[in-house]
């Protein structure tokens, strides 16, 4: 995703990180980070879960008085 992100990099990102949020908020935050990761993981597997079965259904008959053709080829409009 970031090929050219060095060791450098990570550090200066970590520096401006601890700086923004403080030391005493970062473990928090990633508490709280790996709490919506599990809560998002449990909601997925729970909607797999509540899937309803494929049921196999027939399409309704036509009714025995139709109009439609009973087979073969369709009925072609003039042109």
């Amino acid at each position: 995703m970031f090929p050219d992100l060095s060791f450098s990099h990570i550090l200066i990102l970590l520096l401006i990180v601890v700086l923004v949020f403080g030391a005493k908020r970062i473990p928090e935050i990633g508490s709280s980070l790996g709490q919506g990761i599990k809560e998002f993981r449990r909601s997925m597997k729970d909607a797999v879960d509540d899937r309803p079965e494929p049921r196999n259904v027939q399409p309704p008959a036509p009714p025995s008085g139709s109009s439609l053709p009973s087979g073969g080829e369709p009925k072609r409009l003039n042109q």
